[in-house]
């Protein structure tokens, strides 16, 4: 479970991510040892800090070239932290998984239990209308179906939630400091989740459709996010993609290698009409891809 936001009264905790009971679609861990990547697996620029200069795609494939100023552009240029870089919790200590991905953002992950899966989606979101100054659509909606903006927040409006019953009051004062930013994302990945950002997105109908930015998700408790951190192509309009995600408990946000083929990790091989689809600690049955 998510923990109770601190400085708020309250009754309901609103939920959207896995392990927060057993669920039959966490994946067992492979066998460290069984995938081993061979010397002739796709090279990975260990010396190389973002997505885009650190994985080279396949042979015969490209890079698709997202739009400067795109979401696409803005996470496939991410920061990464130095490769080999473990995914620590909250709390910072090391997550026992270490075998299962290939880069880790280079972004906190705050110090309490909140940035989970759907979460580390939204902070990514966030962070990039936030430094593109795109205010006003920096606005996400509680699993209630409440809505709570930052513009509404810096200027000092507050959720006051009692039992299922959630209200807005102006009780702070304008404060439009990244500090105040991130306090905002905190109470929203207290409130929202799967449910609330499958709501808030779009159904990607076409393989042709899907781009860096756009997510995978199985909404519910549990559910499980995974978003898009990069695309390619052949001549064949064939496409291939890496895949990225938070976790819980909240921890670094991280990019999945692909232990189901080894040759090609970390790209994976998508479908928006395929039955399942397997990723390296989660598979998602039936696909259900979204845009923002």
């Amino acid at each position: 479970m998510k923990k109770i936001f601190t400085g708020i009264t309250v009754f309901l905790i609103f939920t959207g991510c896995i392990k927060e009971k057993p669920s039959d679609r966490l994946l067992e861990e492979p066998d460290k040892n069984e995938h081993l990547i061979s010397e002739n697996a796709l090279k990975i620029n260990k010396n190389k800090n973002t997505i885009r200069e650190r994985f080279s795609p396949p042979e015969g494939y490209e890079w698709i070239e997202e739009k400067p100023g795109s979401f696409g552009h803005f996470i496939e240029n991410f920061k990464l932290k130095p490769y080999g870089s473990q995914i620590l919790k909250y709390d910072g200590v090391p997550i026992s998984t270490q075998h299962l991905h290939e880069a880790v953002f280079d972004i906190d992950t705050g110090n309490k239990d909140l940035q989970q899966c759907a979460d580390a989606a939204i902070r990514m979101r966030a962070e990039y209308l936030y430094k593109s100054k795109k205010f006003n659509e920096i606005k996400f909606h509680f699993t209630s179906g409440d809505l709570l903006s930052w513009n509404d927040y810096k200027n000092g409006t507050r959720a006051l939630v009692n039992g299922n019953s959630v209200s807005f009051r102006k009780t702070a004062a304008f404060d439009d400091s990244y500090n105040s930013f991130r306090n905002y994302l905190d109470l929203i990945f207290n409130y929202a989740g799967t449910i609330s950002l499958n709501k808030e997105t779009k159904p990607v109908m076409r393989n042709s459709d899907l781009k860096t930015g756009d997510i995978l998700i199985t909404p519910g408790s549990p559910g499980h996010i995974v978003f898009i951190s990069g695309a390619c192509q052949n001549q064949k309009g064939e496409r291939l993609f890496l895949l990225s995600e938070g976790f819980t408990p909240a921890q670094s946000v991280h990019m999945l290698s692909n232990p189901f083929n080894p040759y090609f990790t970390p790209w994976y091989e998508l479908d928006v009409n395929a039955a399942e689809t397997k990723t390296a600690r989660y598979f998602f049955k039936p696909a259900n891809f979204r845009s923002f």
